[in-house]
Formats: structure tokens, C-alpha cells, sequence
């Protein structure tokens, strides 16, 4: 079955005419049909436009010429992106009529590289939890087990991608949204700086007043994969208003060193979790990169501070979007504002106070990161856990779901590159994997040496529910 390769891979047998774009195409939604009623990874399965666009990228590829870098890949959109015809609902009753008039940047990039969209993901409401549920569809199961959540809040393009029913897609972070659904199934996944690849078309969109914090970036079964992606979707685009005009670098230098953060301060993490940052420390220092101390000192404080305008800031918000309609809304919407639900709004002079400590804090840490631009760290602290589990056992003792994002959270408050990359497995079979932050617009950098690395690990296995490679 030609879906069930890397995407570089299925480029590669489509270029050769070993397979055609239909063919790939009509694997991929026999994918769909066979294990979305487990998954429920898909709000909408777009088949009919999906084969007619296969069947013009045959075309193209017969009549020869330039071959655009994605012809006849089947992909996926994350439900947050605009799609034309189509409704973006980001899980919420009250989206259902948000039906799409033009492309989001990302579907029209795809769109333009030859990319075929196959299909929108699920996502929790409002994209405002850890793990995948709206009202529409119910819950999204974990591929490697169906029990267990595939993360939040782009859970359903991880279960798809992981899954063989799609190559690759977008997802959007802006508290770990890409990384922990990545790391939960077992794929690759890049939260970019701010700007790198335009948020136009996504809702929320990519302004303020948080919108130095979520961004979209790829998410592939391989490090290749997600790096050919960042290559079609990179891009200055007026419609995000952190979009810059910074063109693509070639193939960069491994760094000398690397920073390790085996938690954050003194907040445990699972020991699957630990055991899969150790093992990516060795595996470098086989490429040759030293792996030094990470002083926590310099990010001390992030996490609360990304909690005050991730829940705080964003409660006002979308209680004024709610007004009155409680009733309709789902529990995933709710869970994460309704823990300061009565709690007195920020003032102006608190939100100008933090916004002033966000600056400070980022400075001190890009200052400290100078000697080891790069750093080595747990993807998230605890692996895929049951639906609706929110305490988790450590030898360190429990730790709760608000604690196990730590993690992933300083690096949307301060605007940088994160990349996810699966090193092993837990005692029950779940996904471990670990996380690479750059500086600021080292995205390059962090996907070179995530292809370096995923070369000395070796592949990756795939869930056996996706059946055999």
C-alpha cells in the first residue's frame, strides 16, 4: 500500500512513476475508511476533491516539466485552518456556520505545491485542551492504543498522520499543540518562531494579544518529512502581522554543543520520559555534539508567566465570545478557563507589568544561550495517558496535567523553535520523544540536526493498528 512510507518517500515513488497520485490518493482515503471509525481522527474526509485533484496531478506529471516539490501527496488539515467551501469549526458548536471563502496560507501552499488535502482533523474546543473531544465527533484515540488520548489541541492530524491515513499536515501551538500530540503518537512535529510560516486563515488568527505565542508548523512521520514541509510553508505573508520576509537557508552546521533540561526545576517527570532524554544525549554524543548542563535559572518562572496570558488573558476573551451560551459549549472549551472562572480580569498596568517580565526573562535566557544555542529536553513530562486522566504517578511523586506541560510552555512564551522527535517507548508501548529549542529563527538549524538524529537512531516503528509498512 503506497501511503505506508515516509512522505519523502512516497515523492520519491510518484517522481519514478512507480506509483501515481491516484493510486496514492485512493490508499490513503482506504485508510481513512478502514481505521477512522477507531481513531475518529477526521471531522471531514474531502475524497471527491481529493481523487479529482489526483487525477489532475496525474496529468501534470505525464505531461512532464517542473514537478511542484508535493505533486500527488495526500495531507491533512488541522480543523483551525481555512478551507475553501469548507467550515472551520476548532471543535465549537458555535463555528458551525464559520464556513471557509478562501484558503488559509497553509491550504493554499499545499494547494500550490501539489499537495492534496484529504481531509480536516479534529481538534478540543476552541483548541483549548491537552487532549482531542468536541461535541461534532466525541473523543480522538491514541494509534497505539485506543484507550489513550493522541494529545490536544492537534490531536487529530497526530492520530491521522501516525495512522498512514495521511503523509503530513499542519498543526498549530500555543502551549505545546503540536509537540504533545507529536510526542502521545509517535511522529515528528516543528512549533516555528512566530512569523515563519503565516498564520493567515487560522482562527484564532495570528495577531495579538497572544499572538507571539501560537503559531502552525508541520507535523510528518520523519524529520524529513516535517523539514520538506517547512520548506513548502515558510513564507511572508501581511495577513499574520509577525510575518517576516526571511528567506530559506541551506543545509546548516550540527551544533558543537547542546544544552540538557531533564525537567523543569523540580517538577518530576515519568520515567519513560527521562529515560527517552538520556538516550537522545547519548545518541549525540555519538554524532559528536557535547551535551552540557541546562542552568533552569534562566527560564525560571516561564511556565506561570505563559499560564497568565494563555489562561488569564485568554479566559476574558473567550467569555466575552461565549456570552450566555454555556450550554452549548463542550467540557473541552471550558476545562482550562473555568479554573479561573470568577477570578477578577487583568488590569492594564498587570498585563503591561508581565509583558515587561516576558521581555526581561527572554533576554536574560537568549543571552545565556549563546555558547549552546540549542537545547535537549522532554517533549512533555508524562507519555499518552487515559482519556481524562489529569494526576500521574512519578517516582518523585504525583504530578498533575497543568504541572506535565511545563515543559513545552516557556518556549511559546518566548517565541521559539521547538522540534519533536519519537526516541523510544514506555512500559506500555506509548510513544516517548524528546524536544530540540533553537534561538529565534533557527528552525534550519533544529530540522538538520532532528534529520542527523533520526538517522543515528534508526526508524521509528509504527502502531500495529496502521498494519504492516
Amino acid at each position: 500500500m503506497p501511503i505506508r512510507q515516509s512522505l519523502v518517500e512516497i515523492l520519491s515513488r510518484i517522481r519514478q512513476c512507480e506509483v501515481s497520485p491516484v493510486e496514492v490518493v485512493q490508499a490513503s482515503l482506504q485508510q481513512i475508511e478502514r481505521l477512522n471509525p477507531s481513531i475518529n481522527a477526521f471531522m471531514e474526509v474531502c475524497a471527491e476533491e481529493a481523487l479529482a485533484a489526483a487525477r489532475a496531478a496525474e496529468v501534470r506529471l505525464m505531461a512532464g516539466g517542473d514537478i511542484p516539490p508535493l505533486l500527488g501527496l495526500p495531507l491533512t488539515l488541522k480543523d483551525s485552518f481555512d478551507l475553501t467551501g469548507h467550515a472551520t469549526r476548532t471543535g465549537s458548536l458555535l463555528r458551525e456556520r464559520e464556513v471557509a471563502q478562501q484558503d488559509s496560507w497553509a491550504a493554499a501552499r499545499f494547494k500550490a505545491a501539489g499537495g492534496i488535502i484529504v481531509g480536516k482533523t479534529s481538534t478540543p474546543e476552541f483548541l483549548m485542551n491537552y487532549e482531542t473531544d468536541n461535541a461534532y465527533i466525541g473523543r480522538t484515540n491514541n494509534p497505539w492504543n485506543l484507550e489513550r488520548t493522541s494529545g490536544g489541541s492537534s490531536g487529530g492530524e497526530a492520530a491521522a498522520i501516525a495512522s498512514f491515513c495521511s503523509a503530513g499536515g499542519i498543526g498549530s501551538d500555543g502551549g505545546g499543540s503540536i509537540r504533545e500530540p507529536a510526542h502521545f503518537c509517535g511522529i515528528c512535529g516543528l512549533k516555528p518562531t512566530p512569523g515563519r510560516i503565516p498564520m493567515t486563515g487560522h482562527w484564532p488568527n495570528g495577531g495579538h494579544p497572544i499572538g507571539f505565542m501560537g503559531v502552525g508548523g508541520p507535523m510528518a512521520r520523519t524529520a524529513a518529512d516535517v523539514r520538506l514541509l517547512f520548506q513548502v510553508l515558510a513564507g511572508d505573508d501581511a495577513g499574520d502581522p509577525f510575518s517576516v520576509p526571511l528567506p530559506l537557508i541551506g543545509t546548516t552546521r550540527l551544533p558543537r554543543r547542546v544544552a540538557m533540561l531533564e525537567q523543569y526545576g523540580d517538577t518530576p517527570v515519568q520515567p519513560a520520559v527521562h529515560a527517552a532524554v538520556l538516550k537522545a544525549a547519548k545518541l549525540l554524543g555519538s554524532m559528536g555534539v557535547e551535551v552540557v548542563p541546562f542552568d533552569f535559572g534562566l527560564i525560571r518562572g516561564s511556565h506561570e508567566l505563559w499560564r497568565y496570558f494563555f489562561v488569564d488573558v485568554l479566559n476574558v476573551l473567550l467569555r466575552a465570545f461565549i456570552d450566555g451560551r454555556e450550554e452549548r459549549c463542550h467540557w473541552t472549551g471550558l476545562e482550562l478557563i473555568d479554573t479561573v472562572k470568577g477570578q477578577a480580569p487583568p488590569s492594564m498596568l498587570e498585563l503591561v507589568v508581565k509583558l515587561g517580565e516576558r521581555d526581561a526573562l527572554r533576554a536574560t535566557l537568549l543571552r545565556g544561550m549563546r555558547e549552546t544555542p540549542v537545547l535537549l529536553m522532554p517533549a512533555f513530562g508524562v507519555t499518552a495517558f487515559p482519556h481524562r486522566q489529569r494526576v500521574f504517578a512519578t517516582p518523585q511523586g504525583d504530578i498533575t496535567l497543568m504541572e506535565a506541560i511545563r515543559l513545552v510552555s516557556p518556549w511559546n512564551l518566548f517565541g521559539m523553535p521547538s522540534m519533536t522527535v519519537p526516541v523510544s517507548f514506555d512500559a506500555d508501548g506509548m510513544p516517548a520523544a524528546v524536544q530540540f529549542v533553537g534561538l529565534p529563527w533557527s528552525e534550519e538549524t533544529l530540522l538538520d540536526l532532528a534529520v542527523g538524529f533520526e538517522a543515528t537512531r534508526g526508524p521509528f516503528p509504527s502502531p500495529p493498528l496502521s498494519g504492516p509498512v
